[in-house]
C-alpha cells in the first residue's frame, strides 16, 4: 500500500477529516470528531512517515519490527511511526489503522457522555 492509498483509506472512514499543518510541525493529521487517529510527517528528513495509535501490547510488538519506531513525542501514548508504508504488510496496516480510528471514536463517545 503506498502513501496515496493510505491517505485515501484514512479519509474514507465515517466522520474522518484531515488537516495539513505547516512549519514547524509539518504534519498531515487525520481526525474523527476532533480526535487524532493517524498522521503523516510532510517534511524531510522524515517525509511520509506514518504514525498511528496502538494498544500497549501491539506497541511492544510493533516497535520490535524493522521499520517501525516509537512515534516522537507520542510514544508514551502508544503511538508508533511506520518509516515506509509501502514495505509494511497491507492487511496488518489496514487493521492497525482501523483500530486507531475505532479508538478515536470510542474516546470521543466517552468524552461526549461525560460532558452531558
Amino acid at each position: 500500500m503506498d502513501v496515496d492509498a493510505v491517505k485515501a483509506l484514512c479519509s474514507c472512514y465515517p466522520g474522518a477529516s484531515s488537516k495539513l499543518f505547516g512549519p514547524p510541525s509539518n504534519v498531515l493529521v487525520y481526525y474523527s470528531g476532533g480526535r487524532k487517529f493517524a498522521y503523516f510527517k510532510t517534511s524531510e528528513p522524515e517525509m511520509w512517515r506514518f504514525s498511528i495509535r496502538t494498544s500497549p501490547d501491539r506497541f511492544l510488538e510493533l516497535t520490535d519490527m524493522a521499520g517501525v519506531k516509537p512515534a516522537r513525542y507520542m510514544a508514551r501514548h502508544h503511538w508508533v511511526s511506520i518509516v515506509n508504508v509501502s514495505t509494511f504488510p497491507e492487511d496488518y496496516l489496514r487493521a492497525l489503522i482501523e483500530w486507531s480510528y475505532a479508538k478515536a471514536i470510542t474516546r470521543r463517545r466517552k468524552s461526549a457522555r461525560s460532558d452531558g
